[in-house]
């Protein structure tokens, strides 16, 4: 199962949008204050973040179909919209 997930940064509240086939072990590297190279744009915009929204696709294929286009002008509207914004 892959997940395509929503993350906020619960300090600045800024939004992070990715895919992984297990979010709550990635949702862990982007708060792991260890570096390495993926999580980067979390490190930089400061934590701890936290789940807001996630959908679950049998391929890989369909869960980065819809990071893109939740990345997308519609996709941010559709969290705005989520969040109550």
């Amino acid at each position: 199962m892959y997940t395509t997930y929503v993350i906020q940064s619960e300090s600045s509240g800024r939004i992070y949008i990715g895919e992984s086939i297990d979010w709550r072990k990635r949702l862990e590297r982007h708060n792991s204050p260890l570096k390495s190279k993926k999580g980067s744009y979390t490190r930089l915009n400061k934590g701890p973040w936290k789940l807001i929204y996630k959908e679950n696709f049998t391929t890989r294929k369909e869960a980065l179909r819809r990071e893109k286009e939740l990345k997308s002008y519609r996709g941010r509207d559709f969290i705005k919209q989520m969040m109550g914004r």
